[in-house]
């Protein structure tokens, strides 16, 4: 395998998203495409590694019961379908790389917003449910389209909205990545494709799934969470303005 040190690099992500209950695929998409690699495999394997490091977070949400799957539901059942037209949208090069570098500038900024200071009690009142289904489906089609699970765009808002308590929010952002990545993709795995290679994408899958798991049990713990987001953040703005220099030509603009 070429570029060994992307499993260092996936290995870092997955450690850093986990532990503030996302899945990377974003930062993964971003770091892939700095090395050219198609866009076919930059989106699988992205998809994979983040299906790998939610779905550990996400069971132990269940086991925990933190998932309120009744309040989530309008939730989920809008983004999936929609996840899925999304995954099917065709995108020329350009066009998915400046879509990809916008989604990551918004979710940076989304990520160092302020949480309203007064946290819901655990007892919140139902968030109306065709609210929720807009939400959903508007971000599940966006991730979709993309290659991404879309919980670093609606964790943000939901904390916004005091939708619920943080630890329900994490749950309910780790569930929505993992049903919107399997839903984005299977559309994906439906398209013609070139040559993958397959033994890079199985290499850091597994990268993922170490860092994934030290991340989800250490770095919370260890580590402040606000610290983390904005490190994320950082990160995740600059790999999306990274992109958009790369495909909007922005040196010529600057010159």
């Amino acid at each position: 395998m070429q570029h060994w040190e992307l499993l260092l690099f996936f290995g870092f992500i997955s450690f850093m998203y986990a532990s503030v209950g996302f899945g990377g695929a974003s930062s993964y998409l971003a770091l892939l495409a700095l090395y050219q690699l198609p866009v076919y495999e930059m989106k699988l394997t992205a998809l994979l590694c983040n299906i790998i490091v939610v779905t550990g977070g996400s069971i132990l949400f269940i086991i925990k019961k933190q998932l309120d799957l009744k309040k989530i539901l309008p939730l989920v059942l809008a983004s999936i379908p929609m996840a899925y037209i999304g995954g099917k949208m065709k995108l020329s090069v350009d066009a998915f790389f400046i879509l990809l570098g916008c989604s990551l500038v918004v979710a940076a900024i989304l990520l160092v917003i302020k949480t309203p200071p007064d946290s819901p009690s655990d007892n919140a009142a139902p968030y109306p449910a065709l609210k929720s289904g807009i939400m959903g489906g508007s971000i599940g089609f966006l991730s979709g389209m993309v290659g991404i699970g879309g919980g670093i765009f609606l964790s943000p808002l939901l904390h916004l909205l005091r939708w619920d308590t943080p630890k329900k929010i994490a749950a309910t952002a780790s569930f929505f990545i993992l049903v919107n990545s399997i839903s984005g993709l299977g559309a994906h795995l439906t398209q013609a494709h070139g040559p993958v290679n397959y033994t890079r994408t199985g290499l850091l899958c597994a990268a993922v799934l170490v860092g994934g798991q030290l991340g989800s049990r250490l770095g919370v713990n260890r580590f402040s969470a606000v610290a983390i987001r904005r490190v994320t953040a950082l990160l995740v703005f600059a790999a999306g303005v990274q992109v958009l220099q790369n495909h909007l030509h922005l040196q010529q603009l600057w010159n």
